[in-house]
């Protein structure tokens, strides 16, 4: 569909429609120079290319048609993204054999760039990251989402520090996204049917690089204006908003791709938002191949993936029997069940007629794989989805681990990149590289790392003192009161003002705090930036709180609180900082990705033992606050001492401690570290291969399995399932006899399985982890028993026996019966347990 600056476009530069519709110049800024030719103005107050294009004359554009500079510069830029797009890449050389056609990525929110504003926070800046990550490896990746017509919330601070907010609107034909056509130039519509009625949506894609972002609209003239209103605006609105946008995000989404004619293999959930998804590939899957609902269900379960990001079971969304009903009672009849029993797909307890609906737990029992963003957070996981998995061990809850990472070409600085090319190579975020190579980082000199951090510091100064002076109307930075200094320690804080996050944790204390940052000797400066929820009235209060102490005499120029928070404010901050500052109450980060960004650009961290930060920090590395276990708010008046103690005694004396040579020499060994050990192992590079390795692989091996042979396997695990479910209260365990050996345990078992065949279980010998008196952890241990053929002395009563090798003693160990099936997920596809009674 043409745009209306196509018809201002000389036809030799037709092409900048194409560079223009590209978010990879939101990550790669070969072209920054081109849009800055064509309009510079338009392109520094935007950095959207679509607008320059939009608000530049007929007559720019003919004289640059004429320019020769400017024309050798265009085709430049265009070698240069078809070089892109042409040349072999890492999943290409990986994977040659294409064993995955299409992984479907499906998310509530994309940080993208602020010229798409589809974003709120993390969730949604790690989206934009795992895309443009995907597109640069090459992963066969489609994103879904939705295009809202406001998305999140603009931020100002009233005369009193109240924060205010103000909704704009994303015009489509200002933003880089483009309407999908059918084959006949009429635009993709995508129709849910919903109340007796219709709801239709229109389908945008945006382009980064190698991967489409497909974008669905509800702002349609045929739809009711009530309708119109469902991708209104992201987390705004009530329940039942909340709720019809993720019907258009799941059960459109999959509509979407089902039009487009995608084949998916893998269907990847960036949390519980999108799980209806899930159940529209069922429906779709069961009318294609005529199956029922149950045998779809296990035709297609071994491809859907479910990321959580969610650290307190409060955090996901739930509705009442009655408004689920109201809005997808009868989508149920369409899928083949009652309401009752989709109901019960989102309840831990389906006799509870009270519980609400669980989008989470539906998601849970619709993949076949699930998986928190941390290690910890993989742990914290378990413990919240334990209620679907009665009887089971926590730490057997069928949730790993993938911990976040981010685009590294996103968040770092020209200077960064020039400094990783000249160590590395052009292409180490989108090739393989040796990572001993890394160690090349502990031979950079001092004198290069200080002249290093010294640049971005500077960067950020200009920068945050420009925002500023536009953020309080002055004439220009120049006559702009800020103080802040190029040569002076530099903490950044910014994140979302969330009480968990204990954004005012340095404020505990705030003369202590003025005396650190007004030091004459070692002073330190700090910027602070972040929102609050509109509705989060004590966020608010947070922030209102920095204001008032920055309004303190002997702080001015030392502290600063930048508004309105984004994504153009964080890439400065990030490169910028010498040390990022995070305060939250473990375990409740679930990951938190901002601290990675600093470590290209050689900033250390200072955080919590929480998400990414527990399994990253060693004391050459950074520092962390907290004695790394869970507390209560009643601990903070400790960890803000703490933190206090650690700036105090630590950081800052390390930071102006300088050697002969007038340098940081210790500071610098801890950048060194930072940068060679956590740089590349906390990129999206190495998230998405390890999504790639744990799951994508397995999943679509698994549901190619399924579905050959006219689904015959997936039957057979429906049969199967349906005859445990239906003979599993006949199961008992009879005898158990444990003989001790030097260094292993000699185990009988007689065990009465009804009408169940010996095949379809198995019998296990399980022991817990446990201290051992010497203070050493003993692992748990779980051990199969083989059945003896030759054993059987009764009907169905059946004896397993095994030498199980092991150091721990026989009361350690007690025998219990799970379902198995080789081509099943125990117990994510079947929690069935009967245990040895003690």
């Amino acid at each position: 569909m043409p745009t209306f600056f196509d018809d201002v476009l000389p036809e030799s530069l037709k092409v900048l429609r194409d560079l223009s519709f590209d978010l990879r110049w939101s990550w790669n800024h070969y072209s920054d120079n081109l849009w800055s030719l064509i309009n510079a103005d338009v392109w520094e107050q935007t950095q959207n290319p679509v607008r320059v294009l939009h608000l530049t004359t007929a007559e720019r554009f003919l004289q640059l048609s004429r320019d020769k500079e400017f024309m050798s510069l265009l085709q430049d830029v265009v070698t240069e993204r078809q070089s892109y797009l042409d040349q072999s890449t890492w999943y290409s050389q990986e994977f040659p054999s294409q064993p995955i056609r299409h992984i479907a990525y499906f998310s509530m929110e994309f940080g993208l760039c602020e010229a798409l504003p589809l974003y709120a926070g993390g969730l949604g800046v790690l989206a934009g990251d795992y895309l443009k990550t995907a597109s640069d490896l090459g992963v066969p990746l489609v994103g879904v989402g939705l295009l809202y017509q406001q998305g999140y919330f603009r931020q100002s601070l009233g005369p009193e520090g109240w924060q205010r907010e103000s909704y704009l609107y994303n015009d489509p034909s200002e933003l880089p996204v483009s309407p999908v056509l059918q084959h006949d130039g009429s635009w993709l519509h995508i129709h849910i049917e919903l109340f007796s009625r219709t709801l239709r949506f229109r389908v945008w894609r945006a382009q980064l690089g190698r991967i489409a972002l497909y974008l669905l609209d509800s702002n349609c003239a045929a739809n009711q204006p009530a309708d119109r209103c469902i991708t209104s605006a992201l987390y705004s609105g009530g329940t039942e908003l909340r709720l019809l946008q993720e019907i258009a995000l799941g059960i459109g989404g999959w509509r979407l791709l089902e039009a487009l004619g995608i084949p998916v293999d893998v269907c990847h959930l960036n949390e519980g938002h999108a799980a209806f998804a899930t159940l529209e590939r069922i429906r779709s899957y069961a009318q294609k191949h005529q199956l029922d609902f149950w045998q779809a269900l296990w035709s297609t379960r071994a491809g859907n993936v479910f990321t959580t990001h969610t650290p307190v079971a409060a955090g996901f969304d739930r509705y009442s029997a009655g408004l689920l009903g109201e809005y997808v009672g009868q989508y149920a009849s369409i899928l083949g069940i009652s309401p009752t029993v989709l109901m019960q797909l989102g309840q831990a307890n389906p006799n509870d007629v009270d519980e609400p609906f669980n989008m989470a737990y539906l998601a849970m029992r619709t993949c076949a794989w699930s998986n928190g963003v941390s290690q910890l957070h993989g742990k914290v996981s378990q413990r919240i989805f334990q209620p679907l998995f009665k009887r089971w061990p926590e730490r057997e809850v069928p949730v790993g681990c993938v911990t976040n990472g981010v685009h590294v070409p996103s968040w770092d600085s020209r200077a960064a990149d020039q400094l990783w090319t000249q160590v590395l190579n052009k292409q180490r975020w989108s090739q393989p590289f040796n990572p001993a190579d890394l160690n090349k980082f502990q031979t950079l000199s001092d004198a290069t790392l200080t002249q290093f951090a010294a640049d971005g510091r500077v960067q950020l100064v200009n920068y945050v003192r420009a925002r500023f002076a536009a953020q309080h109307q002055f004439v220009d930075e120049q006559t702009c009161p800020l103080a802040l200094e190029a040569d002076v320690l530099t903490m950044g804080f910014a994140r979302r003002f969330a009480e968990y996050k204990r954004p005012n944790l340095l404020l505990k204390n705030p003369d202590r705090l003025a005396r650190l940052l007004s030091n004459p000797t070692h002073p330190v400066q700090l910027i602070v930036a972040g929102k609050a929820h509109p509705a989060d009235i004590q966020g608010k209060q947070a922030i209102q709180e920095w204001y008032r102490f920055i309004q303190r005499p002997e702080v001015n120029g030392r502290v600063i609180f930048i508004e309105d928070y984004d994504l153009a404010l964080a890439q400065q901050l990030v490169q910028g900082v010498d040390l990022w500052l995070n305060t939250p109450r473990r375990p409740w980060e679930a990951c938190g990705t901002s601290g990675m960004k600093v470590l290209v650009n050689g900033g250390l961290n200072l955080s919590a033992l929480d998400g990414w930060w527990a399994e990253a920090y060693r004391p050459d590395v950074g520092w962390a606050l907290g004695d790394g276990l869970e507390h209560g708010s009643d601990y903070d008046d400790r960890d803000a001492e703490e933190l206090y103690d650690l700036l105090e005694n630590q950081v800052i004396p390390l930071f102006y401690t300088r050697n002969s040579q007038g340098y940081a020499a210790a500071w610098l060994a801890l950048v060194r570290n930072s940068m060679t050990s956590l740089t590349s192992r906390f990129s999206g590079k190495r998230m998405i291969s390890d999504y790639i390795a744990q799951y994508y692989l397995p999943a679509a091996k698994a549901t190619h399995e399924r579905q050959s042979n006219n689904n015959a396997v997936a039957r057979q695990l429906h049969l199967w399932q349906l005859n445990l479910q239906l003979h599993w209260h006949q199961l008992s365990i009879l005898a158990v006899n444990v003989s001790a050996q030097p260094s292993q345990l000699q185990v009988q078992a007689r065990v009465f399985l009804g009408d169940i065949n010996p095949d379809a279980v198995a019998v296990q010998l399980i022991a817990d982890p446990v201290i051992a008196s010497s203070g050493v952890e003993m692992p748990a241990e779980t051990h199969n028993l083989l059945i003896n053929p030759h054993a059987k002395d009764e009907d169905s009563v059946y004896e397993f026996s095994g030498l199980v090798k092991t150091e721990r003693i026989s009361t350690d160990f007690t025998l219990r019966i799970i379902p198995a099936s080789p081509y099943a997920q125990i117990p994510a596809e079947n929690s069935l347990i009967i245990w040895q009674e003690r």
